[in-house]
């Protein structure tokens, strides 16, 4: 024991343990307690410490030190002699106890010696020193007793040392960890960090002291707060021109631009005079300012639209989200006094937040002066105080009129007839050149309308199915265009034939007696005889002029736009006009040959909202290019088939001119295979050949040739229905100049083009056929390039020599079979698009016929061989080649060694290459002879 005076502990009965003071190996006086009563048995001695206190541990450790006597080396002694003795410990609250009860101790262990004396002489070294370190867990008490039992060994207790461990305070992820005491039965001690200074909790630190007295598992972190880095075990400020926006960064950073901080513990830097940094602007960005004004404005006047046009300005600030927002002013008077135009204008597509540096003012008034403000905003325009960037339009708008018509004054019914007469405007713009009169049935789609034109205001309508409702609706051209459709009219025709009845649905009826009737009859026919032509524009079997146009689903012929000596009247009889404000232009998704291709909205009214596409037509067209562009609407208006694409209008009255049609979510069929290469089972495959087919069968009954029928024309919407497209009459077929062939006629895509139109020019059916059986290729390989990387002049060989595309990977026999019957040489052998359609419905019908598939060693015969060809028995090399025609080769044949039949068996097509058979089409050719030979020994297929 390291105390000098009396340590105090209690032994019992006194005789037992004794006290006493030794020197250590130091000469050091030290404490002992010994007990050495052998001679005498049922020894029972113990010893007690003083009350120990546990400072809160859950869990110490005993260690003590003594030396204990061999009984063996004391003579005499009975057989009680022990060598070992028991410690115990009493857990309580009271430090001062004097007594405790034997049976009140909790043992902790009988201790026994490793080393052991056999003398007694101290002072020559001969004890041999014990070490033993016991614990005792899950103390809960103030402190606790520890006692020493002796049963009767010769003991020299030398040390008693009692501790605890803990684990040492520490900083880890920037949280202090306090000091620990560790916790009893080896459990795991959870200890919450505290962040350290200038740092928050990220994630709750939490680390567990274990029994040992070592920190394990640390979980969660604290970070610098904002202005502050982290540096070694704590946070340090941001030097002046730098800064941390959020604690998540790890480090400060250097100011942006045109932002600075003079002093420490930035969080964000502030922006020069002049610059500004938005509220959802990130910290890091750059402060920017507003932009300057829009410049080359230009503006075109459509009579009461005005189309505004505006290059983006020279200096955008430093930021990308360039708007611009406009403001309409109306001026008269003398003084030019101008006020805000009112709701009466509007703006397509709007008039704040325009994404395009393009606006069309439309509902204007006319002869009338305008001033429109356009300006240039950015994120940050609202924070500058200083003038926007803005530039003023002075425009005046053209006097125009009013076209619209007045109700149908009076109508006469007979069972096939209604004669209609109406008032004409009572402001037109000039003098009235025609009347239209539009009809169809009231319980069909408004699409199957039927055009009449008279220039007359009384029209008599024939033809017509007894005791059936039409609906009709009237209207005027003058010189400036034509104006709006009067109200609709119902009229029933009557089953007798001889009533006279008034329209129903007129606020205003007039009444019409039988004899006004015979009146305006007896009229017309007057009107007839003396005026000629200007009053006989009512039926077109009086008039060759008037034209009249029966829209009805597969019961017409297409009409091509240039037998129209006015092209701009193919587009009015054959596409719907538009109202500019009823579209709205959301974004661009491409460009076409005359303009962008946009994507958006059309609200027509009594219609729901659908999604269209919209072309458009780029300024500073010439009348030609206008002619060409609105040619595909003249056409695309006279299908109606679910696997055409659909025309929804025309926008001609205000710049720019645009078509409008359906919009086709998945764009082109090739691009759409391309991206999901492997995706499609094969009846999916079939089912998008089958609407296609379907679509061609359509357009082949109205006697149209499309001419350029390939997958990039065919556009797929989201329930995977295809639709072809692309009716222009004037076209860039691709951008590659390699992909099209010249010749005196024009471009045309020789990879997709049949045999006779190459050379002839000679465009049919049959020649679209030869087309979709390309398509068909396409779709069933996803996309890939006909003819690979072959020339166009090599593609037109191979072809002229017999060559075909072998079957893509995994095709099923039956569609590469329909594919080269697509392909035969001769028109009158391909099928037709209504047996294509028949076929490919058979095998949705009965997939299980889709199952087998082209396997790699058949490609090449399946692709070259025709069927009907005649066998020719050859025995030599030379007439081998002659019989395929391939004699050209005979001597690169010969001079390889190749001068049997049997050596060119199992050529391959490197050694083509080595002996300059380097066209595909040949190599082709001889090889799927070469299989031809290897089955019928010395009979090949020419």
């Amino acid at each position: 024991m390291s105390a000098l005076g009396n340590l105090g502990w209690e032994a019992y009965p006194a005789e037992g343990w004794e006290e006493i003071s030794v020197m250590d190996e130091r000469n050091t006086p030290m404490r002992t307690y010994q007990v050495c009563n052998v001679m005498e048995a049922s020894q029972n001695n113990w010893l007690r410490t003083r009350h120990i206190a546990r400072d809160g541990a859950q869990r110490v450790y005993i260690e003590i030190k003594f030396t204990l006597r061999d009984c063996n080396s004391l003579p005499g002694v009975p057989g009680t002699c022990k060598e070992t003795f028991n410690m115990f410990y009493y857990e309580s609250n009271n430090a001062n106890l004097w007594f405790i009860k034997e049976s009140q101790y909790i043992k902790i262990d009988t201790i026994a010696a490793d080393e052991s004396f056999t003398q007694v002489d101290v002072g020559d070294r001969v004890m041999k020193l014990n070490t033993e370190v016991r614990d005792i867990s899950n103390l809960s008490k103030k402190g606790f007793y520890l006692a020493f039992q002796d049963l009767g060994a010769c003991i020299a207790l030398v040390s008693v040392r009692v501790f605890y461990k803990k684990c040492p305070l520490t900083v880890l992820n920037l949280a202090q960890f306090p000091d620990t005491v560790t916790g009893g039965d080896s459990a795991l001690v959870e200890v919450r960090g505290l962040c350290v200074n200038a740092s928050e909790e990220f994630e709750a630190p939490r680390m567990y002291c274990s029994a040992d007295g070592g920190w394990l598992v640390p979980i969660g972190r604290c970070v610098c707060k904002p202005g502050y880095e982290e540096h070694k075990d704590f946070c340090q400020p941001c030097r002046p021109g730098s800064y941390k926006a959020s604690a998540t960064d790890a480090y400060c950073t250097k100011c942006p631009p045109h932002s600075s901080s003079h002093l420490e513990r930035a969080s964000e830097c502030v922006c020069e005079k002049g610059f500004h940094r938005a509220e959802t602007d990130p910290r890091s960005m750059a402060c920017t300012r507003p932009p300057s004004a829009p410049e080359n404005t230009i503006s075109t006047v459509n009579e009461t639209c005005v189309t505004l046009e505006w290059s983006p300005p020279r200096d955008t600030g430093g930021r990308g989200d360039i708007t611009y927002s406009l403001r309409c002013r109306k001026c008269s008077g003398d003084d030019m006094k101008c006020a805000p135009c009112g709701s009466g204008v509007h703006f397509v597509p709007r008039q704040f937040g325009l994404s395009v540096a393009l606006v069309m003012v439309t509902d204007l008034q006319p002869h009338s002066n305008y001033s429109f403000t356009i300006e240039s905003l950015n994120g940050v325009s609202d924070l500058s105080p200083t003038p926007r960037g803005a530039v003023i339009v002075n425009v005046t708008t053209s006097q125009t009129g009013r076209n619209t018509l007045s109700v149908v004054l009076k109508e006469r019914r007979s069972k096939d007839s209604i004669t209609l007469a109406w008032q004409g405007p009572d402001r037109p713009n000039g003098a009235i050149v025609e009347y239209e009169v539009i009809y169809y049935e009231k319980n069909q789609r408004e699409q199957n309308y039927t055009v009449l034109k008279t220039r007359s205001n009384v029209m008599t309508v024939d033809g017509l199915k007894p005791g059936t409702t039409y609906v009709f609706r009237v209207r005027a051209r003058t010189e400036g265009g034509y104006g709006n459709y009067g109200g609709e009219i119902e009229l029933e025709t009557s089953h007798e034939g001889n009533m006279l009845a008034i329209d129903p649905n007129q606020s205003t009826i007039l009444a019409v007696s039988i004899a006004g009737g015979i009146i305006l009859l007896i009229f017309l026919v007057a009107c007839f005889v003396v005026s000629g032509r200007h009053c006989g524009y009512i039926k077109a079997k009086q008039d060759p002029d008037e034209e009249k146009m029966h829209f009805h689903p597969g019961s017409k012929t297409y009409i091509h736009p240039h037998t129209y000596e006015d092209p701009n009247q193919a587009v009015r009889d054959f596409a719907k006009e538009i109202d500019a404000s009823s579209i709205r232009i959301e974004r661009v998704i491409g460009a076409g040959e005359f303009g962008e291709v946009c994507s958006g909205r059309l609200r027509l009214q009594g219609k729901r909202e659908i999604y269209v596409a919209i072309k458009s037509l780029k300024a500073g067209y010439s009348d030609k290019q206008r002619r060409d562009f609105l040619s595909e609407a003249s056409i695309m208006g006279q299908f109606d088939h679910p696997n055409i694409i659909r025309l929804e209008g025309v926008v001609t009255r205000c710049k720019p001119v645009m078509i409008i049609t359906e919009f086709m979510e998945n764009g082109s069929l090739d691009t759409f295979l391309k991206k999901h290469d492997g995706q499609f089972t094969v009846i999916q495959l079939v089912g998008m050949l089958r609407g296609i087919a379907s679509g061609m069968k359509y357009l082949s009954d109205m006697s149209y040739v499309h001419r350029d029928l390939a997958a990039r024309n065919i556009l797929v919407n989201s329930n995977l229905v295809c639709k072809v497209s692309d009716f222009g009459l004037s076209r860039v077929l691709e951008d590659d100049p390699e992909a099209a062939y010249t010749t005196r006629g024009g471009k045309i895509p020789i990879r997709w083009t049949s045999p006779e139109a190459i050379a002839y020019r000679k465009f049919t059916s049959a020649s679209d056929v030869w087309s979709y059986g390309i398509v068909m290729w396409e779709v069933v390989s996803y996309g890939e390039r006909p003819y690979w990387e072959m020339s166009n002049q090599d593609v037109i060989k191979a072809i002229d020599e017999g060559y075909r595309l072998p079957a893509p990977m995994d095709c099923p026999v039956v569609l590469h079979q329909l594919m080269l019957d697509c392909w035969e040489k001769g028109r009158s052998e391909r099928p037709k698009f209504g047996q294509i359609v028949t076929t490919l419905d058979k095998l949705i019908r009965n997939p299980a016929r889709l199952r087998e598939t082209v396997s790699e060693s058949s490609r090449p015969g399946s692709a070259l061989e025709d069927p009907t060809t005649p066998e020719f028995s050859v025995s030599t090399v030379e007439e081998w080649l002659e019989a395929i025609k391939m004699d050209q080769y005979k001597e690169n044949f010969s001079s390889a060694g190749y001068v049997t039949l049997d050596s060119v068996l199992y050529i391959t097509i490197s050694e083509l290459v080595k002996m300059d058979v380097t066209l595909a089409g040949h190599q082709k050719k001889i090889l799927s002879s070469v299989q031809s030979l290897q089955t019928q020994g010395t009979h090949v297929q020419v």
